[in-house]
């Protein structure tokens, strides 16, 4: 059960973010920040459940307050850049029972975050449509035994062969600074996202659920797909309401690709798999067929259309005619297609298939490189749709004077101008490699977006090839003795019910007609055998 939403992030002051106010967003409280000596209340307190501090057992009782707590965390960060705190938010699995959902997170929390010296301020919400999530708030800073906040880092001076402390030529130590905890360790994310996927598969397999969360990439996975892109809450309330998006049309093409990609890779798979049992029993058959040189495809139709006639021996003049027409028809079409592409041998047939390997791969590379793009282009619209919208607020903004009220109407219109400085970092990042111009990325947008059905449309061609292939694998097993049916039935594929019956019947009256023989032609004695008579 894919459950991809685990999103990390760090709240920064350079980015003009505050850790009360993040509190204060995720709890539905009202806060006071002492930074800068404003209220931070969000009113979206309807859907908030359930929200929760746990402090590691160094931590000072007072911190289990909200407002001191993260008052307590910016008041021990002094640079203008600091980061403030770490933030997550995850999809809890909606199989789950409502009132397991705080435990579940409390229980991920004390494992991942708070045995390591973390404060944990989490909230759970959940508006009743589906989407239940947590928010996590972590501290930054270790606390030493006494309950004040420590350093971040320390200088460490490096040292010489001899141990000697290195000077350098404007009279200081050579020194380098080491993080005091390794809670910014890369490694972490990934860490945390295992610890988050095994909590949750073991709550619900103690619902008695089936289903189970896994969090790694399709790549981690070994699974040749296409991510789909994340379509978040406004987008996908529109497409629950039946209202077609960019972003809902764009996954629904590529959930097309990778069920089609999907389909031709396992009849690949299964046909190569039967290739290779027909050239290890090469020998064998030949001895069957009685011939010394490998017969083709076609001729092997033709066996079977001769075999299928023999069994319609005890039909109707009409059923018998009916029968061979349709068989006729099957066959007269897969073998137009062998003759189109070339196929008329064992050999030639495993080269096709390669050949079709090769153009799945090619087409896969094309539409991941069109998806990739796409998702840039969302994302430069979405920085100018704001740039433009949000525009004359900023000037507005830019050209207040007095300070408190510049500060009155910045806490006005803060998600406003927040989404404009964003689109103006954007284009400062972003300015040499692609023009911002709105008209130009939506006319490749609409020429990237009919570029997907397209592809969609070679990969059904495909598909409808191979599974002709397939046809013809069924057809020639016809013909093939049951137990090279059996040798050369796909690897790790049980066989049908009516392969498996078909076989079952083959055997049995072949050996008994071989009982038959022996009771009507006994062989003769040779005065070895005892004599069972008495």
């Amino acid at each position: 059960m894919p459950c991809p939403h685990f999103d990390i992030k760090i709240v920064q002051r350079s980015n003009r973010q505050s850790a009360v106010a993040s509190a204060a967003y995720q709890s539905g409280e009202r806060l006071f920040s002492e930074y800068d000596q404003k209220q931070k209340y969000y009113s979206h307190k309807s859907e908030i459940v359930h929200t929760e501090i746990l402090l590691p057992p160094h931590a000072p009782p007072d911190y289990a307050d909200r407002n001191t707590l993260w008052n307590a965390a910016e008041a021990a960060e002094k640079q203008w850049n600091s980061q403030l705190a770490r933030r997550f938010i995850i999809a809890i699995p909606r199989e789950l029972p409502p009132e397991q959902y705080a435990v579940l997170i409390r229980d991920y929390c004390r494992e991942q975050f708070v045995s390591k010296g973390m404060i944990a301020d989490f909230a759970i919400h959940d508006k009743g449509t589906g989407n239940p999530h947590a928010h996590i708030l972590l501290t930054m800073r270790a606390l030493d035994e006494s309950g004040r906040w420590l350093p971040k880092s320390r200088k460490v001076y490096d040292l010489d062969g001899n141990g000697e402390r290195i000077r350098l030529p404007s009279g200081r130590w050579k020194s380098h600074k080491e993080d005091t905890v390794d809670w910014n360790d890369q490694k972490n994310g990934k860490l945390w996202r295992q610890g988050w996927q095994d909590t949750a598969n073991r709550y619900l397999d103690a619902a008695g659920r089936p289903e189970r969360l896994d969090l790694r990439s399709y790549e981690e996975q070994g699974l040749d797909k296409i991510p789909t892109v994340h379509m978040g809450p406004a987008v996908s309330q529109m497409e629950r309401r039946g209202v077609e998006t960019n972003v809902g049309n764009l996954n629904r093409d590529i959930r097309t690709a990778n069920g089609l990609m999907q389909s031709i890779r396992q009849m690949v798979r299964g046909l190569k798999g039967w290739l290779s049992g027909l050239k290890e029993k090469q020998a064998a058959l030949l001895e069957v067929w009685g011939q010394a040189k490998e017969p083709t495809l076609p001729e092997l139709l033709s066996r079977y259309m001769d075999l299928r006639s023999g069994e319609r021996a005890d039909w109707t003049s009409r059923g018998k005619l009916k029968g061979a027409v349709n068989d006729f028809n099957k066959v007269r079409e897969a073998l137009d297609f062998l003759r189109e592409k070339g196929i008329s041998t064992v050999g030639s047939l495993d080269a096709y298939l390669d050949e079709v390997s090769g153009k799945v791969v090619s087409i896969r590379a094309d539409v991941r490189k069109t998806e990739r793009r796409i998702q840039i282009i969302d994302t430069a619209l979405s920085h100018i749709g704001n740039y433009d919208a949000h525009r004359e607020v900023y000037k507005e903004y830019a050209s207040i004077g007095w300070k408190k009220k510049k500060e009155k109407f910045a806490d006005a219109h803060r998600e406003e101008l927040d989404a404009y400085l964003a689109a103006v970092r954007y284009f400062k990042a972003h300015e040499k490699e692609q023009p911002f111009d709105r008209k130009k990325l939506d006319a490749e947008r609409r020429a990237l977006s009919g570029e997907l059905p397209v592809r969609n449309g070679e990969l059904k061609t495909v598909q409808a090839d191979v599974k002709i292939l397939r046809d013809v694998r069924n057809w020639i097993n016809h013909v093939l003795p049951p137990e090279q049916r059996r040798a050369t039935a796909e690897p790790g594929r049980k066989p049908s019910v009516r392969e498996d019956l078909s076989w079952k019947a083959d055997g049995v009256t072949r050996q008994e007609k071989q009982r038959q023989k022996e009771r009507q032609n006994p062989p003769p004695r040779t005065g070895k055998e005892p004599d069972m008579e008495h």
